[in-house]
């Protein structure tokens, strides 16, 4: 056995790359990544306040309410912090157990969405390669189910995906102002879900 000491090593940081180790794709290419990563963030936050919008319009059996008002916190606060996936699990539920709910082709948004979760996971949390001489790049990315992406991406699939999903934040939306209600957080038309306390007590005092 050698007992000899190794030879140790560093990276030598001040010799990497700028930008290392996203120098080998152009600027971008990572501007479009990071609008799609960032669309799909504001996804998440629609998908939250469309569960909220359907859980607070659904109508009860008297027997129901006391219980259902207890569960209904922990239902929005786990809303703030799911993911995608669990997002629109929770956000189908809610839709189907609102009776006032009808929304056609409702089965297909939800598929379209969870295939643009699929995607989601890859682009936000894929290590890029090296980009071939078409600008396209595969991402090292492995699922749950052991599987490997080996389709190169390039902006303007990137981009596309962007514009995807905006069209999947707005059928989310009109699940929700279809009905009447004003979409939560909005200044659109509709009946408004919730109002705050303190512009409740204004309302009231003014008249």
């Amino acid at each position: 056995m050698n007992d000899a000491k190794p030879t140790q090593y560093q990276v030598n940081q001040k010799g990497l790359p700028d930008n290392f180790p996203t120098h080998a794709h152009d600027s971008a290419f990572w501007e479009s990544l990071g609008r799609t990563v960032a669309t799909f963030g504001f996804l998440e936050e629609i998908l939250g306040k469309a569960i909220f919008a359907f859980t607070a319009t659904r109508t009860y059996e008297d027997n129901e309410i006391d219980q259902a008002y207890s569960e209904w916190l922990p239902k929005l606060e786990r809303a703030l912090v799911d993911p995608l996936g669990n997002l629109i699990d929770t956000y189908g539920k809610a839709v189907r157990d609102n009776s006032s709910a009808v929304i056609e082709n409702f089965d297909k948004l939800l598929e379209d969405l969870r295939n643009a979760s699929q995607l989601r996971n890859i682009l936000c949390h894929g290590s890029w390669r090296p980009p071939d001489a078409n600008g396209a790049s595969i991402p090292f990315f492995v699922n749950r189910q052991k599987q490997i992406v080996d389709t190169a991406m390039d902006r303007q699939f990137i981009d596309q995906v962007q514009q995807n999903t905006v069209s999947l934040i707005c059928a989310v939306i009109d699940t929700v102002t279809q009905m009447g209600w004003q979409f939560p957080g909005s200044v659109g038309p509709g009946k408004i879900i919730w109002e705050p306390t303190a512009q409740r007590t204004r309302a009231a005092d003014d008249r």
